[in-house]
C-alpha cells in the first residue's frame, strides 16, 4: 500500500477557554467563550488486522496511553498508560471504550469492519491545562464517525456543548443552549486593550464536575442572575476601554460568588495585584483571565504561578 493511502482520516479541534457564563451557561445562560490556537489532532489508518490500535501522545511526544481492542465488538485487549493520577489505566482505556461503543450505538457502521485501524491522537497543550482534553476528541471522534458531537458528548461527559463549539469554529463565539436547543454565534471579540490581557494557569487541573455540583446543590432560583450573566457577555463583547472592561469582570465574579458561595479568585490568591483577575470555567483551578502590562509575568512569577501567556497567544481570533 503506498504511503498516502495509509491516511484513512484527520481530524483536528480547538481547545477551548470560556470568558463569561461559568456554570450559568448549563441553564440558559448566554456565554462568550473563544476557541484556542491548541488543539488536538486525531489521524487513522486502515491495518489488516481485526484490532483498533490507539495511541494517544502527549505534547512533549511521549505516548501517554495505548489501548488495543478487537473488532467488532470493542473488546479491551490490553491498555498500557503513563499517569497514574488519572485513575488508571483501566480506568482511561474503559472511558474510551465507552465514548466508542457510545459513537457505535449513534453511527453502526463505525468501527463495524473486516480490517483494523491505528489511531493516533496528539495533544499540542500539557495536558493539565484544561483547554478541552476531552471535548477535542469527542469533537474529533464525532468527525470520524459522522455522528452529531453534541449528541455524542451528552451520552458520554455531559455539559453544556460549548467545548465543542469552540472544537469547530475559528473565531470568538457567543454560546446558548435552551433546554436540548443550542445557538451558536460567531462573532468578533477584537477589543483594542487585547494587548493588555492575560490567561494564567493556577498549577492544578480543576475537575469541572466537580464545581458543577456544587453549584446545581447551591443555586436556587437563578432567573435574574441569568439575565446578568447574559447582558454581561454581550457587554465584554462590545467593551472599548479596559477601565471598563475590567468593571464588567469585577461584576460577573461577584456574581459567581455569591452563587457558589466561594472567594472570587482576587480575593483567595491575588488581593494586591494591580490588574483585575477572572475565573474561568469551573472555579479553583486551569486558567485564569488577567487584565496587566509587561509586569504582570513578574508579580505570578513571585507568587509560584509560572505559565503566563499572553491573549494573543492563546486564542484564535
Amino acid at each position: 500500500m503506498k504511503e498516502n493511502q495509509k491516511v484513512a482520516e484527520r481530524s483536528r479541534s480547538h481547545g477551548k477557554l470560556l470568558l463569561t457564563g461559568e456554570y450559568f451557561v448549563l441553564d440558559g445562560a448566554k456565554a462568550l467563550a473563544v476557541p484556542t490556537k491548541y488543539g488536538q489532532d486525531l489521524i487513522v489508518e486502515s491495518i489488516q488486522e481485526p484490532q483498533l490500535i490507539w495511541q494517544s501522545f502527549t505534547n512533549d511526544g511521549e505516548c501517554w496511553l495505548e489501548a488495543i481492542f478487537d473488532l467488532p465488538k470493542l473488546r479491551l485487549a490490553n491498555a498500557t498508560f503513563e499517569a497514574a493520577e488519572d485513575g488508571g489505566k483501566d480506568t482511561i482505556a474503559e472511558n474510551l471504550n465507552k465514548i466508542l461503543k457510545e459513537t457505535q450505538n449513534l453511527n453502526p457502521a463505525f468501527l463495524n469492519s473486516e480490517k483494523g485501524f491505528l489511531v493516533k491522537t496528539k495533544l499540542d497543550f500539557p495536558r493539565n491545562w484544561g483547554l478541552g482534553t476531552s471535548s477535542t476528541l469527542i469533537n474529533n471522534i464525532a468527525n470520524w464517525a459522522k455522528v452529531n458531537p453534541y449528541e455524542l458528548l451528552e451520552k458520554t461527559f455531559g455539559g453544556s456543548g460549548y467545548d465543542i463549539a469552540c472544537a469547530q469554529h475559528n473565531s470568538s463565539i457567543l454560546f446558548t443552549k435552551h433546554n436540548s436547543e443550542i445557538i451558536v454565534e460567531e462573532v468578533n471579540f477584537n477589543p483594542t486593550f487585547l494587548d493588555q490581557l492575560y490567561f494564567v494557569h493556577l498549577n492544578k487541573k480543576q475537575n469541572s464536575r466537580e464545581g458543577i455540583e456544587r453549584y446545581k446543590k447551591l443555586k436556587g432560583n437563578l432567573t435574574s442572575e441569568l439575565k446578568q450573566i447574559s447582558e454581561l457577555s454581550e457587554a465584554f463583547l462590545t467593551c472599548e476601554k479596559l477601565s471598563d472592561f475590567e468593571k464588567l469582570m469585577k461584576e460577573h465574579e461577584q456574581i459567581v460568588s455569591k452563587t457558589i458561595q466561594l472567594k472570587t479568585i482576587q480575593q483567595e490568591l491575588f488581593s494586591d495585584y494591580f490588574g483585575q483577575t477572572k475565573s474561568l470555567g469551573a472555579w479553583g483551578g486551569d486558567f485564569i483571565l488577567a487584565t496587566g502590562n509587561e509586569d504582570s509575568a513578574n508579580y505570578f512569577n513571585q507568587k509560584g504561578f509560572f505559565t503566563v501567556i499572553p491573549y494573543k497567544e492563546m486564542v484564535l481570533y
